[in-house]
């Protein structure tokens, strides 16, 4: 339920891989585009896992998108007559993005985002929990674990048929052939640092 009188805000739609992200930002976008709105819809060129200029589910379900390489891009797409600026996988995109967010939001546009929240590692991603504590709304989605089949909040990346090493880069664009959804018990990062250091 949004409790705003007016338009101008943030949503968030985050959490794993495969807890449906894009599916719920593309349901949206068309509940929207039903009311007439008038939409902007972006994402980062670097996912190009399913088609260039569209967003796409894991269940194929998709809408027009413009591409870009960086957050500033969106500015020059938008006008007086625009209403809501969507943006897929913003994790991918520079922490501009998070400025980009509040200045849309500011100017009266309700602006709607998905990304993950966790990197590989498990570990916040990038500028995310900056964009999660700015957001008026924030809807966190779990996936099924693929090891346990308990719920999800981790993704897991596999490389050659193996967990990835902590040190392995941030960012790997793919899908179901690089990576699972984990629950914090299967969840697994080779040579993962020890956090509890207050326990030494």
């Amino acid at each position: 339920m949004y409790l705003n009188q007016k338009e101008g805000w943030i949503e968030v739609i985050t959490g794993p891989m495969f807890a449906g992200k894009t599916e719920e930002l593309i349901r949206r976008v068309k509940r929207l585009e039903y009311a007439k709105r008038n939409i902007l819809v972006f994402k980062p060129v670097i996912d190009n896992r399913y088609s260039d200029n569209e967003v796409v589910s894991h269940n194929h379900n998709r809408t027009r998108s413009i591409d870009i390489k960086k957050a500033s891009e969106i500015i020059k797409y938008v006008d007086d007559l625009v209403d809501v600026v969507a943006i897929d996988e913003i994790q991918f995109l520079d922490e501009e993005a998070v400025e980009i967010c509040e200045y849309l939001a500011d100017k009266g546009i309700r602006v709607i985002v998905s990304g993950l929240d966790r990197d590989f590692r498990g570990e916040p991603f990038s500028f995310m929990p900056k964009l999660l504590a700015l957001a008026e709304y924030v809807t966190k989605l779990s996936a099924i674990c693929v090891k346990c089949h308990t719920p999800a909040t981790r993704t897991q990346r596999i490389i050659n048929g193996k967990p990835a090493n902590y040190d392995d880069p941030i960012i790997l664009v793919g899908a179901q052939d690089s990576y699972e959804a984990r629950c914090r018990e299967c969840h697994e990062v080779p040579n993962k640092p020890d956090r509890y250091k207050f326990l030494k």
